[in-house]
């Protein structure tokens, strides 16, 4: 889940006159390593899990934070983008998607190979390849979002964003389930997804093939990027004042409302990306943001944890791919550590073991032990984001 800003991702460390921003983008990045890499999925404090189904915990706010970040860098490239002759245009937006959805269709595939139950290595088979993924998503919200500014108008944009949400919500009430259009069988998306990319390339996580970033859910989500490219294109307008955490804080507010009203009749769903989860999600978004350029862009209040964001926010594609990367790899290198309850084989590997011997015991409760791993590996990757930053290696794509 995010994360990366793949259309913004800087040849040298960016530079803008809103700090917030890069502190926003950043932490996000240290937010999603950390959701997706607790010692154990069983043992998690509820704020640190998903919402079942309907419903918002902090986790869910991780993704939809990133797209808004991924809005807010797509303004200040836009206007180089919306200059470009038409050839050049395409040929950047086709180079970046692809290379972006690439990079998430190899994440799945990888580490390429597999432990069979006889103990020896065998290929994955591309039959049940997952197709969709966050990198994925990221990748087509992203172009999406560059051709209706380029082709829809950048001043229209609100109106895009309104189109888009209201014929999500229609098309979940003319073509789900009437009886509940909003539960995972009954949401159109789900018929969809299986229909065009196959029952075999879709996730499994709710037990049944559904994919919460499927193709018919990424629609809204090309709003949320939207969303924060309206906000990230006034405030590349404008000096750090007053007025603009006033409108952050306002438009919030209104969109909150909006939220609230809407959850009424389209329930607050991240797994199916509802048109309230992106009004609420962008609303905390704008909200969070505004508190950010209280504090670093007026009252200049910075300190180690602004340093911190700024390093993730610098490196976020290639440090997010090894985040996912590294524990797939970590399934290969494992050894024999006794026998299980039937007789057969145990399994340890590097980051079972540590998880293991060092976190799970630390406390009585295991769910903290669960969390300190997280953290821990959030400082391992912030340490490759160091290192990369102290020798101004900035991987772009």
């Amino acid at each position: 889940m995010t994360p990366p800003l793949p259309a913004n991702a800087p040849a040298k460390a960016p530079a803008t006159r809103f700090l917030s921003l890069d502190v926003l983008r950043g932490g996000t990045v240290a937010l999603m390593i950390g959701v997706n890499n607790p010692g154990s999925w069983s043992q998690l404090y509820p704020p640190l899990a998903h919402a079942q189904w309907h419903g918002c915990t902090p986790t869910d706010l991780v993704f939809p934070f990133f797209l808004f970040a991924v809005g807010n860098a797509l303004a200040f490239v836009m206007p180089g983008l919306q200059q470009a002759p038409l050839a050049q245009f395409w040929g950047k937006v086709v180079r970046r998607t692809l290379m972006i959805f690439g990079l998430g269709l190899l994440l799945n595939a990888a580490p390429f190979v597999r432990w069979d139950a006889d103990g020896t290595l065998a290929w994955k088979s591309l039959e049940s390849l997952r197709i969709m993924g966050v990198l994925q998503r990221i990748a087509l919200a992203w172009m999406l979002a560059a051709l209706i500014l380029r082709f829809g108008g950048r001043r229209r944009v609100l109106y895009w964003v309104a189109a888009l949400l209201l014929g999500y919500w229609a098309a979940c009430l003319g073509f789900g389930d009437g009886a509940d259009p909003y539960s995972l069988e009954g949401w159109f998306g789900t018929a969809l997804d299986r229909w065009l990319l196959g029952p075999a390339h879709l996730y499994r996580g709710e037990g049944v093939p559904f994919d919460p970033e499927g193709l018919a859910s990424t629609l809204p989500a090309v709003a949320q990027v939207l969303l924060g490219y309206w906000v990230g294109e006034r405030l590349a307008r404008q000096v750090p004042s007053h007025e603009v955490v006033a409108w952050l804080f306002g438009a919030a507010v209104l969109l909150g409302l909006g939220a609230y009203v809407w959850q009424g009749v389209m329930p607050i769903n991240k797994k199916i990306w509802t048109s309230s989860y992106v009004l609420l999600t962008t609303a905390l978004a704008m909200a969070l943001l505004g508190l950010l350029v209280q504090h670093l862009d007026l009252r200049r209040r910075d300190g180690a944890w602004v340093r911190f964001c700024q390093v993730f926010g610098r490196n976020p594609l290639f440090v997010y791919v090894m985040s996912g990367l590294i524990p797939r790899l970590d399934g290969l290198l494992r050894w024999t550590d006794g026998v299980d309850g039937q007789g057969l084989p145990r399994h340890l590997t590097p980051m079972g073991w540590a998880w293991q011997r060092l976190f799970e015991p630390l406390a009585s409760d295991a769910r903290l032990g669960s969390l300190l791993f997280a953290v821990a590996n959030v400082a391992a990757y912030w340490a490759l984001a160091w290192w990369l930053d102290r020798r101004r290696i900035y991987i772009r794509v």
